[in-house]
């Protein structure tokens, strides 16, 4: 479980230290990290670790605490992102279990690196940053669900299809099927001078697009109701779920600094 130095090493630590400028410390997570993904997916990542970094230069971090912190960052993002299913609970604890075995000494399964207070500062900037916005690192992240609906209907006569030389004529044009006249006789068509008389009887397929068509307007008006219901829901529980974590960070609170003493002891 322990992740100490996992992604990266003591010499890549003295080169993001001695990388000021935001560009070329991007440039240098980039190798270091492995971030080899396209846009926009690559910039989302690799602000994530920047900001990691420079809370981490705020914090008065050494190396060894910068580079571990950036390790379980990453591991939490790909817990996050391995499936598109909500599994924030599963991240939250992933991650705690991962700073609770780098902030309590008891080799060979956990290490001190990180005080009590320091664990509890990078719970509440993870809570604040990356949790805050967890569903946008999902829905960026993992790939989207569409659905593809196709309609094949029973029992309807199938139209005859127009054969290749009755639509298309020697010369390439398309030309029309209109019965064949004697020389100097007029069409019927033509003859008919009198005013068109629309045809109002409707034909079987024509009444059945007619109903699908309202059908699936009403549904379409029904699930975009249920999806704006959806949305509130999932963001209500969203700022449950954080509340509930970060109540649950008071409490333990106590338990680490009951098992950093237990540890020293």
């Amino acid at each position: 479980m322990c992740v100490h130095r996992a992604d990266v090493s003591y010499s890549n630590m003295e080169e993001i230290e001695n990388t000021k400028d935001i560009p070329e410390l991007e440039r240098t997570l980039c190798c270091v990290l492995g971030v080899n993904i396209a846009e926009p997916r690559r910039g989302v990542l690799l602000e994530l670790y920047v900001h990691t970094v420079l809370f981490c230069r705020e914090s008065n971090f050494n190396r060894e605490q910068t580079s571990v912190l950036l390790s379980i960052v990453k591991s939490m993002h790909q817990a996050n992102t391995e499936t598109p299913l909500n599994n924030m609970g599963h991240c939250y604890a992933y991650c705690s279990e991962l700073l609770l075995c780098h902030s309590v000494r008891r080799p060979p399964f956990s290490i001190s690196l990180f005080s009590s207070e320091e664990v509890t500062q990078i719970l509440k900037y993870l809570l604040n940053t990356y949790f805050r916005h967890y569903n946008l690192y999902k829905y960026i992240f993992t790939p989207q669900v569409r659905l593809d609906l196709s309609f094949s209907y029973s029992g309807m006569p199938d139209e005859d299809p127009v054969t290749e030389t009755d639509a298309v004529s020697s010369d390439g044009y398309c030309k029309e099927n209109k019965p064949e006249t004697a020389e100097g006789e007029q069409p019927v068509e033509a003859m008919n001078t009198g005013p068109e008389v629309a045809n109002t009887d409707p034909s079987p397929k024509s009444e059945l697009r007619t109903i699908i068509q309202q059908e699936m307007r009403e549904e379409m008006i029904h699930m975009s109701r249920q999806l704006e219901q959806r949305l509130k829901e999932s963001a209500d529980r969203l700022n449950s779920a954080l509340t509930s974590l970060e109540t649950n960070l008071q409490g333990k609170k106590g338990v680490i600094q009951l098992l950093v003493k237990e540890g020293a002891a």
